[in-house]
């Protein structure tokens, strides 16, 4: 386990130097970039960019006012983006174990505060590891929002990620994550390939592993945001690899309680009011469930509950109670990507829509 944390420490502390050393599209963000996004992203200072090794657009909806963890922060990049959505009154913390992407992070922490015209900085950066949060004194309930982008596949003990997320969240908070995962547990002498390891890849998760671990740390239902299938670029590793399937995935996983392990029929329905900050017509919930601006949409119980117990319970009005149970609700799918090959063989995720 140390000999791991030190070759991702080495890889990413030395051997990379930007994004463009990666040697496969793992660690690259293949997420589209919404427009009002944009001029966000170009207040990033260029050096905080240039050492940004994500997956994916960890950037949920409705953070203003928000506190935000975000799990192996790298040079920053996330969390200087999503300061300037949480606003002044918001706060993000980043945690990361490696010196040199900590030392870029900090190192442009006055020049974010003057870009987005704040008094005083509202993020800050600790060193720490992902799986021991409270080694870092973060206390039970104390953030709204979990972010992490292409880190988790890195950590040695995913279990424990999840778990102290879990300890960490508020009530009716969530982590929103994208990381790398595939089709089938990569073989022990793929892990201690220290590229592999380095690329996002060998420390994969196996779908079922992830979601058997997101639900025993009580994360009970996860919902698939977005994803994409991987390509190497590259033929000796593509060689090594050959026979496994790699995805880059968006996950929302809601600390609520109530949540049933499939999506069951209490004849429940949701309207959108469209009053999300840039979503006037249409706001997506998973990678299934679109709610269209004034249109009363059914809904599974958990659905229901994702939205009233979250901080998206003003944007919705709801209709109907648990009072009568119709069974399980119809058209519900699993929450992995439709073109997972093998996916008659993968268990049942639980999620609707």
């Amino acid at each position: 386990m140390d000999e791991i944390k030190t070759k991702v420490k080495q890889y990413y502390g030395e051997i990379l130097t930007s994004s463009g050393d990666l040697q496969t599209s793992a660690c690259c963000d293949g997420d589209a970039v919404p427009d009002w996004l944009k001029p966000l992203m170009q207040n990033i200072h260029p050096e905080v960019a240039s050492k940004y090794y994500g997956c994916g657009l960890v950037a949920p909806d409705k953070l203003r006012g928000m506190r935000i963890l975000d799990l192996g922060s790298g040079s920053g990049r996330d969390c200087y983006l999503l300061a300037q959505l949480v606003g002044a009154d918001g706060y993000i913390l980043g945690i990361d174990m490696t010196d040199e992407q900590l030392k870029v992070a900090n190192e442009h922490l006055e020049y974010h505060r003057q870009k987005f015209g704040f008094a005083k900085s509202n993020v800050e950066f600790k060193k720490g590891h992902i799986e021991k949060l409270d080694e870092l004194d973060i206390a039970d309930n104390s953030f709204d929002i979990i972010i992490s982008n292409c880190v988790i596949n890195l950590s040695e003990d995913k279990p424990a990620v999840f778990r102290e997320a879990q300890r960490v969240l508020k009530p009716g908070g969530e982590m929103y994550f994208s990381d790398v995962y595939a089709n089938l547990r990569i073989p022990e002498e793929l892990v201690a390939d220290p590229v592999l390891y380095g690329e996002c890849l060998s420390g994969a998760l196996y779908w079922n592993d992830f979601l058997n671990q997101a639900k025993q740390a009580g994360f009970t239902d996860p919902r698939l945001v977005s994803s994409r299938r991987l390509d190497m670029h590259n033929k000796e590793l593509e060689d090594k690899t050959r026979g496994i399937d790699f995805y880059s995935a968006t996950y929302r996983l809601f600390k609520i309680p109530e949540l049933e392990a499939g999506c069951e029929d209490y004849g429940q329905a949701v309207k959108y009011l469209g009053s999300t900050e840039n979503l006037p017509q249409v706001f997506k919930l998973d990678s299934g469930y679109n709610f269209v601006r004034d249109k009363i949409t059914p809904v599974c119980g958990n659905s229901y509950l994702m939205l009233a117990e979250s901080r998206f319970a003003e944007d919705f009005e709801f209709f109907g109670s648990f009072a009568k149970h119709f069974g399980s609700f119809e058209n519900c799918g699993d929450n992995l990507p439709t073109n997972v090959e093998d996916k008659p063989d993968i268990a049942d995720s639980g999620s609707c829509c």
